[in-house]
């Protein structure tokens, strides 16, 4: 499993032979400009949330490649009104994809289009493949639901929000790297505006005194599980 940073919440997953796209906000990132967003392939686009700044991109990515968006139920609703291709899920829900499982599971944020239209509940994704697994927290906050994933899946990998002000923060992303068992993080949902700029040596002299492992990627650099 590979796993590239595009940015903010922005990821790309090459997992089973397929490409998946994750909260794609790149063309209005500042940071992200040297990423080309008609150069990314996808057979598949999840969208945690239908936040501008987690859906940007997704019509034109999925214009330019046919993926099949995956969200809750009024997110994929509101794309397959729009002609585009959809696997609706909701909370406590999994499906075994042709590259692995997925399973949706709760955050708490919110959801609305920039337009105005509703988006649902907010969420997060587990996925399993290759056998690896990772959890994709979404825009959350610090939720003692945490605690129901490693009743169900040994993760390698939890990809959480640390910016603070619209999600959790360091500190709390510690707590729920206990939560969920996991001493590997990828952290993401920071720097992209003011608000959520944070110090990056403090953030990993944290985790390493807790002895985790936080990553804080480039932009466009990539890892394997």
């Amino acid at each position: 499993m590979k796993i590239t940073f595009y940015g903010h919440a922005s990821l790309g997953i090459t997992v089973g032979g397929k490409k998946i796209i994750v909260d794609p906000y790149i063309t209005a990132n500042e940071l992200a400009k040297h990423i080309d967003i008609n150069e990314l392939e996808a057979d598949y686009i999840l969208v945690t949330h239908a936040h501008g700044d987690h859906i940007l991109d997704v019509e034109a990515i999925a214009k330019n490649t046919g993926a099949v968006i995956v969200s809750n139920a009024e997110i994929a609703g509101y794309y397959e009104n729009k002609g585009f291709k959809v696997h609706p899920m909701n909370h406590g829900g999994s499906w075994q994809f042709d590259f692995g499982k997925v399973k949706y599971v709760n955050a708490i944020h919110s959801s609305s289009f920039p337009d105005g239209t509703y988006g649902g509940n907010q969420g997060g994704f587990v996925i399993e493949g290759e056998h690896k697994n990772i959890y994709i927290a979404g825009d959350t906050a610090l939720t003692y639901d945490m605690k129901l994933i490693p009743l169900r899946t040994k993760l390698d990998l939890a990809i959480l929000p640390i910016g603070s002000n619209f999600t959790m923060d360091v500190d709390d992303a510690i707590i729920a790297s206990d939560f969920l068992e996991c001493d590997k993080i990828l952290g993401y949902h920071y720097d992209t505006f003011g608000y959520i700029k944070i110090n990056h040596e403090e953030a990993k002299r944290k985790f390493y005194d807790k002895d985790k492992d936080l990553m804080l990627l480039e932009i466009g650099e990539s890892i394997e599980l």
